[in-house]
């Protein structure tokens, strides 16, 4: 990666959130899969700031003090009068995944490359040392918005950018317009470095029968490094047009496994601290599969508690 360039910039959307608690009760917090990245990757030391475009309220105040705190930068943080934040509600019972339910349709993030500011989002990203967007991401944004928000990724890349992607596909986000998405992501992952996606959501949105599919399909893109993650099975790690583990190099259907399978308290964000770990791995020098152990180990710790965010003591990434 481009030494000249420090800094990662995380793209996507922020949300409030309201989650059940054991008590019943719900909770004040926000969210938001890229954003969650962006704290850990902070946490664990990367330079990193977050682009989203948020209203001029209460809410959107305490979203930003919160990244500020978390030491996520917020300059690519743009402000909308008279806008809020999308909110979504968590309900479950514990050790169970959550059902989610989204208000979200007039989310200021969903017009940010149409705002008028876009472009200092644009050149935010232009100076980043690597970009990460998900799936999510795109999902967000109208055709313009899509088309202005890819140009700008390869620009950056042909300056010496690296960027990361998350598939991490939820059908309600694409209005169930499977010909519109697969157009999308295909044209993203022409300009992804590294992908980072969930087997289970590649399964659901391109039919892959298996973990290795994924990986011929992505690399049938180019992409040089892939970890396709497989929950309790482990993570299926390809670098350099060759499936690697870490004591086999080059060895077809090679997994690095979880070091310990834990009983989830809340599974939320799991691939999201995964992602973070592994990123923060790599741009510290580590190799892929070193990297992907730390990635296991964090996620790990992220589903041992409720919501996307571990409090602070328990926060350590190593």
């Amino acid at each position: 990666m481009n030494p000249t360039r420090t800094r990662v910039v995380t793209v996507g959307e922020v949300m409030i959130e309201l989650a059940r608690g054991a008590d019943g009760r719900f909770a004040l917090s926000c969210g938001g899969d890229t954003f969650s990245t962006a704290i850990y990757l902070a946490r664990a030391g990367v330079p990193v700031a977050h682009a989203t475009a948020l209203g001029d309220d209460i809410y959107s105040d305490r979203i930003l003090a919160l990244a500020s705190a978390e030491g996520v930068g917020c300059d690519l943080m743009l402000r909308v009068p008279g806008r809020l934040p999308g909110l979504y509600l968590a309900d479950g019972e514990p050790g169970t995944t959550p059902l989610f339910h989204y208000w979200r349709d007039s989310a200021p993030a969903r017009a940010l490359f149409e705002l008028p500011d876009w472009g200092r989002v644009a050149e935010g990203l232009l100076t980043a040392r690597l970009i990460y967007f998900s799936g999510i991401t795109l999902s967000l944004f109208a055709n313009e918005g899509v088309g202005r928000f890819l140009a700008v990724v390869e620009l950056a890349r042909q300056h010496g950018a690296k960027v990361a992607f998350d598939g991490n596909f939820r059908p309600r986000g694409w209005t169930a317009d499977a010909g519109r998405t697969r157009a999308v992501y295909m044209e993203a992952l022409k300009r992804v470095d590294i992908a980072l996606p969930t087997f289970e959501d590649e399964a659901l949105l391109w039919g892959d029968p298996s973990p290795e599919a994924t990986v011929a399909r992505l690399q049938a893109f180019g992409i040089g490094e892939i970890v396709v993650k497989n929950g309790a099975k482990g993570a299926l790690l390809a670098v350099g047009g060759h499936q690697t583990t870490q004591t086999h190099v080059q060895q077809t259907h090679a997994y690095v496994p979880v070091p310990e399978v834990v009983v989830p308290v809340d599974p939320t964000a799991a691939g999201d601290g995964f992602n973070a770990g592994y990123l923060a791995a790599r741009l510290a020098g580590e190799a892929p599969p070193e990297a992907a152990g730390v990635a296991h180990r964090l996620a790990a710790r992220v589903i041992r508690h409720r919501g996307a965010i571990v409090p602070r003591t328990d926060a350590a990434v190593h």
